[in-house]
């Protein structure tokens, strides 16, 4: 059974609308100068660990000290090497940022509430029940990780100008 087979009618719908909604998105995030939207959400710049293409890849992004969060439900988090940097337009400006793709469910689940509580928007696109507490469900969140999930952690080697 291929991955597109096993996800849901309105992931896949969701895959479609967000290949649209992006377009435009990579073009506001990539102004060299900060824009409303880059509050929340930044351009990754990844290269594709087989073809070397660069792809920009908008995704929307809280801080956690001195690390950026973002959840990684896509493709694009393939490409990604801790080894490798990544650069990062950030409110205008680039920096760069090595990834850590992280699986444990255990952290994934607290850096979600870390994210939830930044930014519910950033969780609102992920699948996975919330109780009434806003804990994430163990058993859901399993099987985002086994499908894919990952949240990713990037620790930043170049800071941006806090102007």
């Amino acid at each position: 059974m291929s991955d597109t087979e096993r996800r849901p009618l309105s992931r896949r719908l969701e895959s479609r609308a967000f290949r649209i909604i992006n377009v435009p998105m990579r073009f506001v995030l990539g102004l060299p100068f900060a824009t409303p939207l880059g509050g929340t959400l930044m351009l990754a710049f990844i290269v594709g660990r087989k073809s070397g293409k660069v792809y920009r890849q908008p995704v929307g992004y809280v801080w956690d000290g001195d690390a950026m969060l973002t959840s990684g439900g896509g493709k694009w988090k393939l490409n990604l090497r801790p080894d490798v940097p990544v650069r990062i337009r950030l409110r205008g400006q680039d920096i760069t940022a090595s990834p850590e793709l992280v699986s444990d469910p255990g952290e994934v689940g607290a850096l979600l509430m870390t994210m939830a509580a930044a930014n519910p928007r950033t969780v609102a696109f992920i699948g996975v029940a919330r109780d009434k507490a806003g804990r994430f469900d163990p058993d859901g969140l399993e099987r985002a990780i086994e499908s894919g999930f990952r949240i990713v952690r990037w620790h930043p080697t170049t800071r941006p100008d806090p102007r």
